[in-house]
């Protein structure tokens, strides 16, 4: 009496969907380590503006402030005012020099423009400080 095998079982293996997940994870790793391992990405930490925030005295106060009928900007350094943003950066390594973790937090009126607060954010970056941009609560 001979049995026969009713069904036969398929042994192949389609990979198509293999490869498009492999090809999606490693576009997420490739993304994501030149993100995290980037050394001219700008680390900027702000704060929320619905907690209270408690000052710090270990942190250098720099101030843009918009004078709209003069259309120019002026700046202080722990509310000490500075001539430009030259003056800025020298006051910043001359208080700054030495500190084990050198924290700036900037504040700036609304209407001062993006380029103004560029050039304190550089300075911040090029000098390894810590930036904070305060907000009102």
């Amino acid at each position: 009496m001979a049995i026969k095998h009713g069904s036969k079982v398929d042994k192949s293996f389609s990979s198509s969907a293999m490869t498009d997940l492999m090809f999606l994870l490693l576009i997420f790793m490739i993304l994501a380590t030149t993100l995290i391992n980037n050394p001219n990405a700008l680390r900027l930490l702000l704060p929320k503006s619905a907690n209270k925030v408690q000052q710090d005295s270990n942190r250098t106060t720099v101030s843009i402030q918009h004078d709209i009928e003069n259309n120019s900007y002026n700046y202080y350094v722990n509310g000490k005012p500075v001539s430009g943003i030259n003056e800025v950066e020298e006051e910043l390594h001359r208080l700054l020099d030495g500190e084990s973790e050198p924290t700036v937090s900037l504040q700036c009126d609304k209407s001062a423009a993006l380029d103004e607060v560029v050039k304190v954010m550089n300075i911040a970056k090029d000098n390894d400080y810590k930036l904070i941009l305060d907000t009102q609560p």
